[in-house]
């Protein structure tokens, strides 16, 4: 990516983290913020699980459109905000796993649209476990109050 970040978007972007309520139910932590990139954990919780005990797809798709829509925040001027307008989810593996782990990739910058990229990972004994992507369309918000920051 050849964009140069805007300054103060870990602050800015840790700042709206905490404001969702989404995010706080289901136990998320925001743990790497970096130009592009934002990565999401969170702990299994058997409340968070479907009807044969594994993570729920809604659960999923929630922490990696926020991943995703985190990592475009952090490509974009402070005076502006951004806006899901689009995603699609493939759940490839169950999600078993002591933690999940949810990254999300600027792909494509933009003015107007950003698309990013997202994984979800399961975490337990030996190595992490791929069990969704997703690819995610952004718009960026000028000019609205009531969707600022």
């Amino acid at each position: 990516m050849t964009t140069i970040p805007p300054p103060d978007f870990r602050e800015r972007i840790q700042t709206s983290f905490a404001k969702q309520g989404a995010m706080r139910l289901i136990g998320a932590e925001l743990t790497r913020v970096a130009h592009g990139t934002v990565e999401i954990e969170c702990a299994f919780d058997e409340k968070l699980t479907q009807q044969h005990g594994i993570l729920h797809a809604g659960v999923i798709s929630a922490a990696l459109d926020s991943a995703c829509g985190y990592a475009a925040y952090t490509v974009i001027d402070p005076d502006v905000s951004i806006l899901t307008i689009e995603f699609k989810v493939n759940l490839m593996s169950p999600g078993r796993g002591e933690r999940f782990l949810f990254r999300g990739d600027v792909t494509k910058p933009g003015s107007t649209i950003i698309v990013a990229d997202g994984r979800a990972y399961a975490i337990s004994d030996g190595p992490a476990k791929l069990i969704a992507s997703m690819t995610g369309t952004m718009m960026v918000v000028r000019g609205r109050e009531e969707i600022a920051g």
